[in-house]
């Protein structure tokens, strides 16, 4: 079994690592929409009740809506995105699973954990030839979009070889609603993954979904069972999903903070080589000696042992937060 890997978020690690650090820690690392929705109003009684059936419905029914699928029944609520890639090997068994890399480790730690037989891909034209193609699409962490139609067709070929396609859309929310290939879900060969916590800048509450085959989702919700999400997530999920105004002008603002951290990143000599509304991925020479320099500092942000060039830096909350990495990168 693949043990696991480091992830961004891991403030215990940055404390272990850089003791000395000044407080408070400014976590970078994360993929996460640092602009939380506001949960001050939710009372007492949504944490000490178990969630109804119904309610868990009602939830489906509004990520439903809010993701443009006509049919609830094609939708699975569950404790996160990803405890969803650990158990999508249980429900959709492969031998060969292609992978489109460099990308989010997990998917394929997930599968080769189940005995699959996991191969990393450079080219959509290798996945079809798999008994399941996994991408991250935009891809964490460089951006990547592959276009939804042309997912469309690797889910059409797969298809037609009795193999399915899995697109994990964690961070595809802040885009246009086109690239996402649910606007062609569903179809008999295609699983999408969507976060609820990273768009709604909620991480810790787990809640993610997957939409799929109506077929696909009775058989995951068997394995998830009873209470997959807390009553809290199904109150705070319904209200979010149908805050339209919210999304609208969190997608607004994210925009313009992305455009200050790139300019900050810019102006301290980094080239910048991806990214999302919610991360800028950058290259440096000097990346290994800069992410020291940084923790030394109290600034975690994310780094790939296989590309140590690379820096990966999630959107800033404020321009205090903006101010204070600017002035580290500065020194």
């Amino acid at each position: 079994m693949l043990a696991a890997e480091s992830h961004g978020g891991n403030l215990a690690e940055a404390r272990r690592l850089f003791p000395q650090a000044p407080l408070p820690w400014l976590d970078l690392s994360a993929a996460v929409n640092p602009h939380a929705y506001p949960i001050a109003d939710y009372l007492p009684e949504v944490f000490a009740r178990l969630p109804e059936e119904e309610d868990l419905r009602r939830l489906e029914e509004a990520a439903a809506a809010f993701y443009g699928i006509a049919d609830a029944a094609c939708i699975v609520a569950a404790p996160g995105t990803q405890a969803l890639i650990q158990w999508l090997p249980q429900v959709s068994r492969a031998g060969r699973v292609g992978i489109l890399g460099f990308t989010y480790s997990e998917h394929a730690r997930s599968w080769a954990n189940a005995g699959a037989d996991v191969k990393t891909c450079a080219r959509l034209d290798e996945l079809a030839e798999m008994d399941a193609a996994v991408m991250v699409n935009p891809n964490n962490p460089d951006g990547r979009l592959v276009a939804a139609a042309d997912l469309a067709e690797l889910a059409a070929q797969l298809a037609r070889r009795g193999s399915f396609l899995i697109i994990d859309e964690a961070l595809i929310d802040f885009l246009p609603q086109d690239a996402s290939l649910v606007s062609a879900a569903p179809m008999p060969a295609a699983i999408v993954l969507r976060s609820f916590g990273k768009t709604f800048g909620l991480p810790g509450l787990r809640l993610g979904f997957a939409l799929g085959p109506a077929e696909f989702c009775a058989q995951l919700r068997t394995v998830l069972g009873p209470w997959p999400v807390s009553d809290a997530a199904i109150a705070i999920g319904c209200k979010a999903f149908a805050d339209h105004a919210w999304l609208a002008a969190t997608r607004a603002r994210l925009a313009a903070d992305a455009a200050k951290l790139d300019a900050c990143l810019a102006t301290a000599g980094f080239t910048l080589i991806g990214g999302t509304p919610l991360f800028c991925l950058a290259q440096h020479p000097n990346a290994a000696t800069i992410f020291d320099h940084l923790a030394r500092a109290g600034i975690w942000v994310r780094r790939f042992a296989e590309r140590p060039d690379w820096l990966r830096f999630s959107i800033p909350r404020d321009e205090a937060e903006l101010s204070r990495l600017d002035a580290a990168l500065q020194r």
